[in-house]
């Protein structure tokens, strides 16, 4: 028996059926009827009597669901002495689009010790849908510069901004040329973030070397094998490369997908991304 269960069944019983409950805790309706079977089986006694138009609590069912629901606010009251903030939020977000990751956890971690923060990777085209049925609660993206827009209940929040630059072997020129079609590169593989923006930016350019690892790239940048356009930040964390400006950025835009009036969670993390 673990929380999750507990919770479910609680929504079943105050939302009184299954698919009012999916909907109260953002899942499908088979999911609850899931943890409610398994739960069952477990107890060896159903919980609920299922009819064609309603369900109704057992008597087994009718002293579970006060203890289940005492243990839960127990949980909550313990987590808050911890953290006012607690919870699980999903994120999903592509490959490669937040090279800092780790760093944005460990932050959160350390402000909200109560918060869990599940990590998902997803395409760019997934991001809005996964959102909508609640399978993840923000979704990264690489947006249009500009402000909050809401549309059919999901708002896309601009976070940070910033230029691409070109990281080179030490050495050389500040200045990065327009033109990259005679330079070896090093990118990251197709169905990066980066990779998209990069490739939209410069279309002609040639890539040389692939490698699905921030580190690993600037290594060969470093060795003098190949340049590699980066977001400024991501640069700027390898003082041993040249970092060279473009004369017209292109910009590197991270926006965030998710609900109107997300809970405390969200905003927390949303913060700590901005």
């Amino acid at each position: 028996m673990d929380l999750r269960q507990l919770a479910v069944v609680v929504a079943v019983a105050e939302e009184g059926g299954f698919t009012a409950a999916a909907q109260r805790l953002h899942t499908v309706q088979s999911t609850v009827s899931t943890v409610v079977r398994a739960l069952e089986r477990d107890l060896g006694t159903p919980l609920f009597h299922r009819t064609t138009h309603r369900v109704a609590l057992t008597p087994a069912g009718e002293a579970f669901v006060p203890a289940a629901r005492a243990a839960l606010e127990a949980v909550e009251r313990a987590r808050a002495a911890i953290s006012p903030v607690h919870g699980r939020v999903r994120l999903g977000l592509a490959p490669g689009l937040l090279l800092d990751l780790h760093r944005v956890l460990a932050a959160v971690r350390d402000a909200h010790p109560g918060l869990v923060v599940e990590v998902r990777q997803l395409d760019r085209e997934s991001l809005g849908c996964a959102v909508a049925e609640s399978t993840v609660d923000i979704g990264l993206s690489v947006g249009l510069r500009g402000s909050s827009k809401s549309v059919d209940g999901l708002v896309t929040t601009p976070l940070t901004c910033e230029e691409l630059v070109l990281a080179t072997a030490p050495g050389g020129s500040r200045s990065a040329p327009g033109d990259l079609s005679g330079l070896s590169l090093v990118d990251f593989p197709a169905g990066w973030a980066i990779r998209e923006v990069v490739d939209r930016a410069f279309a002609d350019r040639r890539v040389s070397l692939e490698a699905d690892d921030l580190t690993a790239a600037v290594s060969l940048v470093r060795a003098g094998l190949a340049a590699c356009v980066l977001p400024a930040s991501a640069a700027g964390r390898f003082p041993e490369v040249t970092v060279r400006r473009f004369a017209a950025p292109p910009l590197w835009q991270l926006a965030a997908v998710h609900r109107a009036d997300p809970p405390a969670a969200v905003t927390a993390v949303l913060a700590h991304l901005g």
